[in-house]
């Protein structure tokens, strides 16, 4: 199973086009878990854009040859190989069909087609086709596809597979058949198809156009109850594109398919989503309020994927971002405008906010170690490492600072011109770029390192008034500071900043913002500077007093603000700032600064003290009733101990999580009536809605909660805990109840409610494998103790009758929740977090490359520890490094150690 060849490096400067290109393919299936045969008729022709090559090379991976025939005459000159097939000599333009044989039902990559739970399911991004049939499978190969799926009736009602239905039939001898087409081109990596007792929902819809279209929302029959969310997320889906950029539907339907075993969140086949069952199946009992707003996201994502991926796909797997960047800044944009609007600022920005949250825990602590890459790669050497936060996550925010620079309507504008200009073909980023800079003429060339260059630019900022010449100077300059050596090795020079700022006076509003050589002031009070040099100076003028800047408004590009605020000034800007995500990140970087200070006092074992100022900030936003409880929440919430871990000079994960919770055992305490009165006024009695709203008033009501668990005395916590959790109607409610009844419980020795309330929890759900999923997360990243530490209790775990490593699900559940979520517990002195993801990795390389080396990547960062973790650390990455066999794992871990 395990490629176990050494890896070569693939480079963007090496792309060339395909010698041959396939305009038609024919496939038939019959479909058998240990046997599929597989029937593959393409129409070939060479590639005149192309050199001439003698051989036709295709790719293909545990396949078994059976036979080739060009233009209906058996073919003698085929060559089946470990990689693939050799056809010598071939004609100019030829139908070529081949034979082949896989076998679904041992494929435990879950790439290719497979089995899972007794359907077939496939997976063809980024190379999984090439485990199917023998193909150029490569995304800048187009053809249109025509698929006869064949199979046992009784064991395989329900055949579906890209595009619109042709016909459908009776076979001899207990089976069927369907016969599907997708009437557009689309890339291998595009194709799909599914088999199985399933059953539907099902709603028809009329597109702008007045066309009517059939959605569906595929699942097992048990499941169907938990699929009106998804299909009502897949309905604003399409309505939201229509209105914002004017895309429709283009297939008579569109259908989503829910399977328990899946690598990924979900896939974008054309007109046949494949999706894990955690983004699909939602209902209160079984579902929290993250998890149904990850549905809508992510169906947002997938249909968007219908024309940013699909009808516009990328030339080769370097542009990954084209397609991914842009997508998810769309599904950002979905969920904002469902949540508040084009116009609601503060319902948008809690939105931004938990984006930029992930952005700067996972992606920026990624740009600053051993896989550090441009938002579009120079190399690879495994294409599905490189499906990371950097192309995704970041890409998202580049896309986004082109609608900064443009505005909506001229971002609407270049979207217009790049779809005018590449529908229906495989292009690139710098494509992209020039259709928005086309349709709003402007000169982007400067703007083309965002996408080459590594890293995270920082930007610093120094600032002077002039009394008497009521003059500001705002002077910025950007560079990259000490960053990762791969980072450095791409920086070409001062980009594109567009850098948004306000300035704020000594009311607390904002002032007027006129730039020298301007007439007067704007009506705006942020203004978006162009910040395109090492260093630039910008100044405003008729400011009557010298101001407080707001900086980066809205996070306005993904950079890193190096400006020294002092205390008072970070409150007072948490407690007036006008733009909601600036407001919020004057609270994160108060009690940042904060924590690393208490960080570095508990690595050195000296006392711990909180100045009371920080606590009354913490109490102005809890008790301001004018700000929604969704962003007091966000506010509240302290910075993550990995990330803080990470803003160390040298990570010390057990120093950080002392901070942390002297900070929360503080804030607890000193404001206990106060959590205890938003307890109570934000309970949401009755029936449980999945609104904005009503999820808001639960996120607050359950961080207090949180804190409450904190209080030296914590039996109240535990009986507000035990009464929610044995009243819940809703899964938020009731899991937020057990993590503070486990956390209590870690505080002070161990609580029979906790224990109780687990137990409970798996009888209840022990047939919800989504809830059960979160069973093992909740006790592997509980807090622990050193009577009890929480590695002793995921090794139990891993044991339990409901485990399994070969689903991926339960794998993130138990194993990657301890190794990337309880950084405390995984980074204990001993090692024994470190011996334990050694194991694992290990394990699920034999199984599954691909999750495999997602859970390598805990280590990546190592060398920025102390030294007594770095050797441990080390130690486990060499061990893994002489054991496993797939370029998926290697790559990670010879990165991490080069």
């Amino acid at each position: 199973m395990a490629d176990t060849a050494t890896p070569n490096v693939i480079r963007r400067a090496d792309y060339a086009p395909p010698a041959f290109l396939i305009d038609t393919v024919a496939l038939e299936f019959d479909l058998i878990p240990e046997r599929t045969v597989v029937r593959n008729t393409m129409r070939v022709c060479r590639n005149p854009d192309a050199s001439h090559a003698a051989n036709f090379e295709l790719m293909g991976e545990q396949l078994e040859f059976v036979s080739a025939t060009i233009d209906g005459a058996p073919f003698a000159q085929a060559h089946a190989h470990e990689h693939g097939l050799t056809l010598d000599n071939v004609p100019d333009n030829f139908e070529l069909t081949l034979t082949s044989i896989c076998n679904p039902a041992e494929n435990t990559t879950l790439s290719g087609l497979y089995v899972s739970g007794g359907n077939f399911f496939t997976q063809c991004e980024a190379e999984g086709f090439r485990r199917i049939t023998y193909f150029l499978d490569r995304p800048d190969v187009m053809a249109t596809f025509t698929v006869t799926l064949r199979a046992s009736k009784a064991d395989y009602p329900v055949l579906l597979s890209n595009g619109n239905l042709l016909e459908e039939g009776d076979l001899p001898d207990g089976r069927h058949f369907a016969r599907w087409e997708d009437p557009f081109r689309k890339p291998s990596y595009l194709f799909a198809l599914v088999a199985g007792k399933l059953v539907a929902l099902e709603e028809r819809v009329k597109s702008g156009s007045g066309k009517e279209k059939l959605l569906q929302v595929w699942v097992e029959p048990h499941d169907l109850d938990k699929t009106r969310h998804a299909m009502d997320s897949l309905i604003n889906s399409i309505r939201w594109d229509e209105s914002r950029f004017g895309l429709e539907l283009d297939l008579d339907r569109f259908m989503i398919v829910a399977v328990s075993d899946f690598n990924m969140g979900a896939m974008e086949n054309k007109g046949l989503n494949i999706f894990n069952t955690k983004y699909v199946l939602a209902n209160p009992e079984t579902a929290t309020d993250t998890d149904f707003a990850n549905i809508e996201a992510v169906v947002g994502h997938e249909y968007f994927h219908n024309w940013t991926g699909n009808r516009v796909t990328c030339r080769d797997w370097f542009q990954l971002s084209l397609k991914e960047g842009l997508t998810v800044f769309r599904d950002q944009e979905f969920s904002a405008d469902m949540a508040g609007g084009a116009t609601d600022e503060a319902a948008r920005a809690t939105k931004r906010i938990e984006d930029v949250r992930v952005l700067r825990q996972m992606q920026f602590a990624e740009d600053a170690g051993p896989m550090a890459h441009p938002v579009r790669p120079e190399s690879y050497v495994e294409i599905n490492n490189f499906y990371t936060m950097t192309v995704y996550e970041k890409g998202s925010e580049v896309v986004r600072m082109y609608q900064t620079l443009f505005g909506r309507d001229g971002f609407r504008k270049g979207m217009d011109l790049y779809f005018k200009r590449h529908d229906g073909q495989a292009v690139t980023c710098d494509d992209f770029r020039h259709a928005l800079a086309d349709a709003n003429g402007r000169d982007l060339a400067q703007f083309e390192r965002w996408y080459s260059q590594a890293g995270t630019p920082r930007v610093s900022v120094r600032t002077q008034y002039d009394a008497a010449q009521q003059r500001y100077s705002v002077t910025l300059t950007q560079g990259y500071g000490d960053t990762a050596p791969a980072a450095r090795e791409t920086q070409k020079g001062p980009l594109l900043i567009p850098f948004a700022i306000g300035l704020i006076g000594k009311d607390g509003h904002d002032l007027p913002l006129q730039l020298e050589g301007e007439t007067r002031a704007s009506e705006a009070t942020t203004r978006v500077l162009e910040f395109t040099q090492t260093e630039q100076t910008f100044t405003f003028v008729n400011v009557a007093q010298e101001p407080l800047p707001s900086l980066l408004r809205n996070f306005s590009a993904p950079v890193i603000v190096e400006y020294d605020y002092s205390a008072d000034q970070l409150a007072f800007l948490l407690a007036h700032d006008s733009d909601p995500f600036n407001r919020w990140e004057a609270g994160q970087r108060l009690a940042t600064r904060e924590l690393l200070t208490l960080a570095g006092r508990a690595a050195t074992g000296v006392p711990l003290q909180l100045d009371d100022s920080v606590v009354a900030a913490f109490a102005r936003v809890l008790t301001d009733e004018t700000l929604s409880p969704a962003f007091r929440e966000l506010a509240l919430m302290l910075p993550s101990e990995a990330y803080l871990a990470e803003q160390m000079a040298e990570s010390n994960p057990a120093a950080v999580h002392a901070a942390r919770q002297f900070v929360r055992k503080r804030l607890a305490n000193a404001l206990r009536k106060d959590w205890l009165a938003v307890y109570e006024k934000h309970r949401t009695p009755g029936a449980y809605e999945a609104t904005p709203e009503a999820s808001g008033h639960r996120a607050l009501k359950n961080l207090a909660l949180s804190y409450l668990a904190e209080l030296d005395d914590p039996a109240e916590a535990v009986r507000l805990a035990s009464a929610q959790y044995d009243a819940a109607n809703n899964m938020t409610d009731r899991s937020a109840a057990l993590s503070a009844l486990l956390n209590a419980s870690a505080a002070n020795g161990g609580s029979v409610e906790a224990h109780q309330a687990l137990d409970d929890f798996y009888r209840r759900f022990e047939k919800e494998p989504l809830v059960i999923d979160k069973w093992f997360a909740l006790q592997a990243t509980q807090r622990g103790s050193a009577q009890r530490p929480v590695i002793e209790i995921v090794r139990k775990l891993m044991a339990h009758p409901a485990f399994n490593l070969k689903n991926p699900n339960r794998a993130r559940s138990l194993i990657f929740s301890f190794c990337a979520a309880n950084p405390a517990q995984f980074h204990a002195e001993d090692g024994s977090g470190y011996a334990f993801w050694a194991e694992q990795v290990i394990a699920l390389d034999a199984i599954n490359p691909q999750v495999a080396a997602r859970l390598a990547r805990s280590l990546e960062l190592w060398r920025r520890f102390t030294p007594t973790l770095r050797d441990g650390m080390r130690a486990a990455l060499e061990k893994v490094a002489s054991q496993v066999k797939s370029r998926d794992v290697r790559e990670i871990v010879e990165k991490a150690l080069a």
